[in-house]
């Protein structure tokens, strides 16, 4: 559960950097990004945790109330469909360079150009998915072993 926690808070924080580097503003674009991972970090991690402190002697006692409860899984559901979102919009977007919009209705979706697929992001995704799966690896040292194969990659040239 905790690398599950880690690996969002990394994955958010490095998309803020991003952000911020990109859109520096006055300030150098790394001391822009660095106060924009750092300044979303926090602002996320401590509300959260403040919750979870000042709201876990609560949560204990309301266990058998049936609408708290059907009203908490509701919540979980969307949190579960929230990161699915991001998980297939992520991969979409790493492991294709184009992708083409499709629209339906109020229905979006951004469909992958398959002659775009990127070898080195699909190259590491499939060492990611059998450090996981085939070999049970943990989230962190997956992490870690695949962003020490992307940084491989990129010396070599392999980053597209």
């Amino acid at each position: 559960m905790f690398s599950r926690i880690a690996i969002f808070f990394s994955t958010m924080a490095t998309v803020k950097f991003g952000g911020a580097y990109r859109d520096a503003g006055g300030l150098s674009p790394l001391l822009a990004g660095t106060l924009g991972g750092l300044l979303a970090t926090w602002v996320t991690f401590v509300p959260c945790f403040l919750w979870i402190f000042l709201g876990a002697p609560f949560i204990e006692r309301l266990r058998g109330n049936v609408a708290v409860g059907g009203a908490l899984s509701a919540i979980t559901a969307a949190v579960v469909g929230v990161m699915l979102n991001l998980a297939v919009w992520f991969a979409l977007h790493t492991l294709f360079r184009a992708t083409t919009p499709l629209v339906a209705g109020p229905i979006r979706f951004d469909a992958p150009v398959p002659s775009s697929i990127d070898p080195a992001a699909l190259l590491l995704a499939l060492g990611a998915a059998y450090a996981i799966f085939g070999m049970r690896a943990g989230g962190i040292t997956t992490l870690l072993g695949t962003s020490l194969a992307g940084l491989a990659l990129h010396a070599l040239g392999a980053n597209g």
